[in-house]
């Protein structure tokens, strides 16, 4: 098994235009040249073996493999307490089963790996979440997060000034289901857009450059946008959510190693209760994994993270646990209809596979018994 590495000067008038209008029409220019460079940049590469494959994932191999999304916080704070949690690993290497921790740039990019039995566990927005459950793929365990993610935009208000403009997201993704949400209320379609896919740490500076016109994202893109430039707003937010979520093969297979893993989620969660200190500590960890993974400092400083865990996670009172209102439609399945609609779910996804997925007692099952899975002592090393 093959661990994943940690990780102008002024041009001349030659036009009796106004200088003005000869300024915005070469901007444009640029922009356009901008945006078909990067077009051609992605054709280039369509070819190439994805990035995770590197990661040499193999099915039911003895590791416990888990994805994690260090681009995003809170996803990127609490997988990081995972990797750093001594009590998890010396169990799983009691069972023979190594912690293993996989980055991904999004959580679209772990379906194949579920999908084919690569994966043991990993975080994951709504859509992908919808996505692996109603292919029969995993079991959702708990929450990860519940915000707000938001559409930006500059030098916009509404949604529907966004007509015939460049927005980046990320496929299936949570962002992308919001953007969706967005444009539907606005009486938009996709096709009235023009939808560029795009890393979403590399947003926020595209928004800068003027290559792109607004952006669907997670946190921490948004508050990186908003305290650029003051011409950077959020015209339109939709509630998200991150789930974990484990393999059905993997809680077949090995049931001590997944509750085992479940303890140091529900612990990771514990533990960033705790203090201010712990989380500031996860927050430096996360802000490192970033920067490993992107190649670039992190334009966040701690503080930003530990607001966001704290709004995002730390502060849902439920959390870790998924609320199930017998009286109110069950969890994902406004989600679910939506995106069914729109055709963006598996052709042959039903909901009974969703609620399958949900209905499990891997949660409840580590904490109703806290002592034997010891979720109460921590043990966490830089």
């Amino acid at each position: 098994m093959m661990a994943s590495a940690w990780w102008r000067g002024d041009l001349p008038v030659i036009s009796r235009r106004p200088p003005i209008r000869w300024a915005a029409r070469f901007r444009a220019a640029t922009a356009l040249l901008l945006t078909l460079a990067g077009l051609t940049l992605r054709e280039a590469h369509a070819d190439e073996a994805p990035y995770y494959e590197r990661y040499g994932l193999t099915p039911a191999s003895p590791a416990v493999d888990v994805g994690i999304q260090p681009l995003g916080y809170p996803a990127g704070v609490l997988t990081t307490v995972l990797r750093h949690d001594e009590i998890l690993k010396a169990r799983l290497a009691e069972l023979g089963q190594p912690l293993q921790t996989h980055p991904f740039r999004r959580g679209a990019d772990m379906l194949t790996l579920f999908s084919d039995k690569r994966l043991e566990a990993g975080l994951l927005g709504d859509m992908p979440t919808l996505i692996a459950a109603a292919s029969g793929d995993v079991s959702i365990v708990g929450l990860a997060k519940q915000s707000p993610t938001a559409i930006v935009a500059r030098d916009q208000t509404q949604v529907r000034g966004l007509a015939g403009k460049r927005i980046a997201y990320v496929e299936a993704s949570s962002a992308h289901q919001t953007l969706l949400q967005g444009l539907s209320a606005a009486g938009l379609k996709e096709s009235d857009v023009r939808l560029l896919p795009m890393r979403v740490d590399d947003m926020p500076d595209a928004l800068k450059r003027g290559e792109i016109d607004a952006f669907a994202a997670w946190e921490p893109a948004p508050s990186i946008a908003l305290a650029a430039n003051p011409a950077n707003r959020i015209v339109f937010r939709g509630l998200s959510s991150d789930y974990f979520v484990v393999s059905k093969a993997f809680v077949r297979r090995s049931p001590a190693a997944v509750d085992a893993l479940v303890a140091g989620y529900v612990r990771a969660i514990e533990w960033l209760r705790l203090s201010q200190k712990n989380i500031e500590r996860a927050a430096r960890w996360a802000q490192a994994d970033a920067e490993s993974f992107s190649g670039r400092p992190s334009p966040l400083p701690v503080e930003k993270i530990v607001a966001i865990t704290r709004r995002e996670l730390l502060n849902v009172p439920s959390a870790p646990s998924i609320i199930n209102n017998p009286k109110a439609p069950p969890p994902l399945l406004g989600e679910f209809e939506f995106l069914k609609r729109l055709n963006k779910l598996p052709a042959d996804g039903e909901w009974s596979r969703v609620a399958d997925a949900l209905n499990n007692d891997l949660l409840p099952r580590v904490q109703t018994e806290p002592r034997r899975h010891e979720t109460g002592r921590f043990d966490y090393r830089d």
